[in-house]
């Protein structure tokens, strides 16, 4: 089944304690396409890029099944992120943040991609992501859509119209807190429920996931246990584009909470090999049968009798 996800589009440059690269894939809908290939064809990006952004990032990702009918090009300079994580992984600093392209972008979604059953508004500004819905003809799609802090603090009024128009919302536990004004992330996933959302995914980085559901539902999932961590960017867009194209691959736009705990597993398996390498290195070379050797090795260490 297709899948449309939309979001930026970057090229990023990162600094760790021990290593440094430049010119870089970046963006949310980048790692959540390339993500969501590993499990359902086509998958559609809509973004925007400048007439800088190198031509091999966007071959990689067509070569990995991602159509780019909706990537438009732009005269001016690419969207950029320069960032420095610290000896703590979970801390970074952003040193610069060149919104270039993205500044004057409107959303534009060809008709010819515009009627997929799942769809994804990954983080981008609320003004992006409804225009993004508006565009989508599918009535009973199934919306994945992710956030961040900026938009909660500068945009929360449309943000909440954003919460009202989805299925599941894919969230990290500060921004839950913030969003909810909650600092116990179980009230705060509940209280996000009642924002709009079926179901809501709680990302706790290193340490994994909750999901909320309907009639209290709830689960706990950690993550694939990583000895070293190379470059987390892209990690948590990595789980929300493996989450919904794991969804894809089940057919239809209506899913049940185990269906959604399922994904949950899925999108934190992917989302490992994400940390291994700078940007989508790693990812670009991950094989099905890696995977499922992950998703074993998960299951043996979170099993008792």
């Amino acid at each position: 089944m297709s899948i449309l996800i939309g979001g930026t589009i970057a090229i990023d440059h990162i600094s760790t304690p021990s290593a440094e690269a430049e010119n870089l894939l970046g963006g949310s809908a980048a790692y959540a396409a390339l993500a969501a290939t590993y499990y359902t064809s086509p998958v559609h990006l809509v973004g925007v890029v400048g007439h800088d952004f190198p031509e091999h990032h966007l071959a990689m990702l067509e070569g990995h099944g991602v159509t780019l009918t909706g990537v438009e090009r732009s005269e001016g300079a690419s969207f950029t992120w320069t960032g420095e994580y610290h000896e703590n992984m979970n801390e970074r600093t952003t040193h610069r943040v060149g919104l270039n392209v993205l500044e004057s972008w409107d959303v534009k979604v060809p008709g010819a991609i515009a009627d997929a059953r799942i769809v994804v508004p990954a983080n981008m500004s609320p003004d992006n992501q409804i225009q993004m819905l508006d565009q989508c003809a599918a009535e009973h799609a199934f919306v994945v859509a992710d956030t961040m802090d900026l938009w909660i603090e500068i945009a929360n009024e449309r943000l909440h119209e954003v919460l009202q128009r989805i299925d599941l919302l894919v969230i990290n536990e500060s921004e839950a807190r913030e969003l909810a004004g909650d600092s116990n992330l179980i009230v705060a996933g509940e209280k996000l429920l009642a924002k709009g959302p079926r179901y809501v995914v709680i990302k706790l980085g290193e340490f994994g996931a909750i999901l909320f559901g309907p009639d209290d539902a709830i689960f706990r999932f950690h993550a694939w246990p990583l000895r070293e961590i190379v470059d987390p960017t892209g990690a948590g867009d990595t789980f929300l584009g493996a989450m919904a194209g794991y969804l894809a691959s089940l057919g239809g736009s209506s899913f049940s909470f185990d269906q959604i705990r399922d994904a949950v597993v899925q999108g934190s398996v992917v989302a490992s090999f994400t940390c291994q390498d700078f940007s989508t290195r790693r990812l670009e070379t991950v094989t099905e049968s890696q995977i499922q050797e992950r998703l074993d090795g998960l299951r043996a260490i979170s099993h008792w009798e």
